[in-house]
């Protein structure tokens, strides 16, 4: 079921972005903003708890305490939750879903969210503090702001009395950071959730620009994110003495070859707008040994000796399945053609896939720039691609329009230094339950 037109009456879709606007909102959005309100200092306190509870990916116990702790507050407002538990050999903490099921003719809305942060049990970065709007903490703008504004965006609704109007689906993954193996199990019941759903909302931080005294100048919509997945390439030549290089019997060796390849790579498969890829690592040399998992190793080689053996592995991202299969293709070619006395194989993981910038997205970032335009701010334009990196959301956006970034303002994610500005709270949830109000009216009908 994709979007078509949206809610009639005061309201109306913008085929462009509207110029600020005196805040125009009818009975209803006025008492849901009024109860995001009523509950935004609860929401700090929730935050500063579930901040101190350390979730990093691997302590398992930790993320099943915030999943708990979140479960508690779902069912107090008519959600049913259960947690997924995943194989044991993914070694994962497993995900919490919370179902609610309203009108059967109204839109099913899918929200998303992750429990975990990158920073495990022992990390000296362990503890919630606040200095006047500022909070510092593992996790409080990536993203357990994020998920609280889900919730709470969700209360307001149901303290409105409009939540049985959709259905809905709330999906927090316990392994975002660092996905469990293989993804299509991990992310089996996030992508049947998004089969399900007509809309999907992403509620990561917020992206924003500012100048240069700090003020949020722009405030962005994702409506877009690319790909992320690694390649590797694995080069065998010939290991003899230096002094027979480059002759018919020994051949280029296997570092010419590495050096032949990334070269080619970099003029030839570069150049598409959205498409980057990266030569993380590179071993070679007579005797190498590499750890996948641990994306490091160590090297032998002499400089009398040509060299046998060559690693590169790397990473690529790309706005489309398409633009990636391009890029696959173009190096499988590149991998082809060898050098003398060389041969070489690319293989490529799996990893997230692109949300790629749809109308049916593109509607939506409409819909919420006018949102943020009624309630006093500015219009929200759609963000850059190349500035967001892959999300889970990325897994359900070839099934649902979707959007993204529907979180708080914050900086230093995955740092010692993440921060969040706690005033940017309420108008992200006010933003987010608007959206889900109004979505609860849209026309819309299968493709």
């Amino acid at each position: 079921m994709r979007l078509v037109v949206f809610w009639v009456g005061l309201f109306c879709v913008s085929t462009g972005l509207a110029e600020p606007a005196t805040p125009v909102l009818d009975a209803t959005e006025t008492r849901i903003v009024e109860r995001v309100n009523a509950n935004a200092d609860q929401l700090v306190v929730d935050l500063e708890r579930h901040v101190n509870i350390n979730s990093g990916t691997m302590n398992h116990a930790g993320v099943r305490e915030v999943g708990s702790d979140l479960a508690r507050r779902f069912e107090s407002i008519g959600f049913s939750t259960e947690w997924v538990e995943l194989p044991e050999s993914t070694n994962r903490a497993g995900h919490l879903i919370a179902s609610y099921d309203g009108d059967p003719d109204g839109p099913k809305i899918l929200a998303i969210g992750h429990l975990d942060t990158v920073f495990e049990q022992y990390d000296p970065f362990n503890e919630f503090s606040r200095k006047g709007d500022i909070a510092r903490g593992p996790g409080v703008d990536d993203m357990k702001s994020g998920n609280l504004i889900a919730f709470y965006a969700l209360r307001a609704l149901a303290e409105s009395e409009v939540l049985d109007r959709a259905s809905y689906r709330v999906v927090f993954t316990g392994d975002e950071e660092s996905p469990g193996e293989p993804l299509d199990v991990v992310r089996a019941d996030l992508i049947e959730a998004g089969q399900w759903a007509d809309f999907a909302l992403g509620f990561e931080a917020g992206a924003y620009d500012r100048d240069s005294q700090g003020r949020i100048t722009t405030a962005y919509a994702t409506t877009a994110r690319r790909s992320s997945s690694d390649w590797m390439v694995e080069v065998t030549g010939k290991q003899a003495h230096s002094s027979g290089i480059f002759s018919d019997r020994v051949g280029a060796g296997a570092v010419f070859e590495a050096a032949r390849i990334l070269n080619a790579f970099y003029e030839t498969v570069r150049g598409e707008e959205y498409l980057t890829f990266n030569a993380g690592s590179i071993l070679a040399g007579t005797d190498i040994d590499y750890d996948v998992a641990q994306t490091r190793g160590t090297t032998f080689g002499k400089t009398n000796v040509v060299p046998s053996h060559a690693i590169i592995h790397g990473g690529i991202r790309t706005i489309s399945d398409a633009q990636l299969e391009r890029a696959r293709t173009k190096m499988r070619e590149i991998i082809a053609d060898n050098l003398p006395g060389t041969s070489a194989t690319i293989t490529f993981g799996e990893g997230y896939p692109a949300m790629a910038p749809t109308e049916g997205n593109m509607t939506l970032q409409r819909m919420l720039s006018d949102i943020n335009i009624d309630l006093g701010g500015d219009a929200m334009p759609a963000l850059d691609p190349s500035r967001r990196g892959a999300a889970d959301i990325s897994f359900v956006a070839s099934y649902a329009d979707s959007l993204a970034g529907l979180g708080a303002y914050g900086s230093g994610a995955h740092s010692p230094g993440e921060a969040l500005d706690l005033s940017s709270l309420p108008i992200a949830t006010q933003r987010a339950a608007l959206l889900i109000y109004r979505l609860q009216s849209a026309d819309s009908h299968s493709p």
